[in-house]
């Protein structure tokens, strides 16, 4: 489920698959050769992993929250106009509640039209409010959140192994050929792997440092943007501790990364249709539909009587049909029983 802006998110899969390609086309047909046959499969087995992984980041829903439909808004603006105590006093955009004996507060999206549920937050990028935000990645192409978080944590964790795998091999594939040669004639003669030691370089200290930060994350159950934020910061009191931990390290980890699976709340066969706003009808507006009179059957028959070419006119003319004989029955029915009060037998 990528974002509108998915250019960066085509860079990445494009230098994963450039420098893998590369090492499996001159580096690892050598390697196999002097060393050991382990080495093409393992890195093969590191490839499955990351790009498997980048993928369901990438397109997977992150716990996109539906926005509030028209009608919805209403009840929820007139709900919370409400609560204003006086007339000079703003109502509140906020909610308080309460979380593993921890006051959690909510607050109100005006985008959304919604109160965020707790560790929710609207992202300016994707336009929409996603479950357990952590942030909005652009090398995925997508947001990081609740339902996709442990397939980011996998790819990340995993294109480090592959990275400093590769990293290692490409310095190995060099050191054995330059064994008894000028180094610099086997750079020469090697260009794919020195392209590959350049990106392999400069890529391996952010990603390390990426995983390492992340590892931190899952292991204290926190998000990206709570610990910027410093949401659950200890130098605010232990009033304001986490709490989403599980007070263990094991536990906090099972939690983030074994948790169940949720079901999408999106609806991704087609666009959501804008609600036409109509306020719900007064209890004391809505027509009684137990009992039918002869002005609304002779409505009814003229609305009928005037769409007459629709498609749905044998439907509606056995409708018509239908009530005019319920109307028919209720009638002798009456008749019978005004009959029966004179003294004489109806039929």
């Amino acid at each position: 489920m990528l974002a509108r802006h998915s250019g960066v998110f085509l860079l990445t899969l494009g230098l994963i698959v450039v420098t893998s390609g590369l090492f499996f086309a001159f580096d690892c047909p050598f390697l196999a050769r002097n060393l050991t046959l382990a080495i093409p499969i393992i890195a093969g087995i590191l490839f499955f992993f990351v790009i498997s992984s980048l993928l369901q980041t990438s397109f997977r829903d992150p716990g996109i929250l539906p926005r509030a439909t028209a009608s919805e808004a209403a009840d929820l603006e007139k709900w919370i106009d409400n609560l204003g105590t006086s007339t000079y006093r703003p109502p509140a955009r906020t909610m308080e509640v309460v979380i593993n004996k921890y006051m959690v507060k909510l607050k109100y999206c005006y985008t959304c039209k919604m109160f965020r549920p707790p560790r929710t937050s609207h992202c300016s990028v994707c336009d929409n409010c996603v479950e357990r935000f952590d942030h909005h990645c652009p090398w995925v192409g997508n947001c990081v959140g609740k339902r996709n978080y442990r397939f980011f944590y996998a790819f990340i964790l995993s294109l480090s192994f592959l990275t400093a795998f590769i990293f290692a091999c490409v310095i190995t594939h060099l050191a054995l050929r330059s064994q008894g040669n000028d180094f610099l004639t086997v750079l020469k003669a090697t260009p794919a792997s020195v392209l590959e030691l350049v990106i392999c370089f400069f890529s391996v200290w952010s990603i390390f440092g990426l995983s390492g930060f992340h590892t931190y994350l899952v292991a204290s159950n926190l998000t990206t943007n709570e610990d910027l934020k410093g949401a659950w910061s200890n130098k605010r009191g232990s009033e304001f501790a986490n709490p989403y931990s599980h007070k263990s390290v094991l536990t906090n980890c099972c939690a983030v990364l074994c948790g169940p699976f949720y079901p999408s709340l999106i609806d991704r066969r087609g666009f959501i249709q804008a609600d036409a706003g109509t306020p719900s009808t007064p209890k004391s507006e809505i027509p009684s539909f137990g009992t039918k009179s002869d002005a609304s059957m002779a409505l009814r028959g003229a609305e009928w009587k005037q769409n007459k070419n629709s498609p749905h006119f044998l439907k509606a003319l056995g409708e018509f049909i239908e009530e005019f004989l319920t109307l028919l029955l209720s009638s002798c029915f009456r008749f019978q029983i005004s009959s029966a009060a004179g003294g004489t037998l109806a039929f």
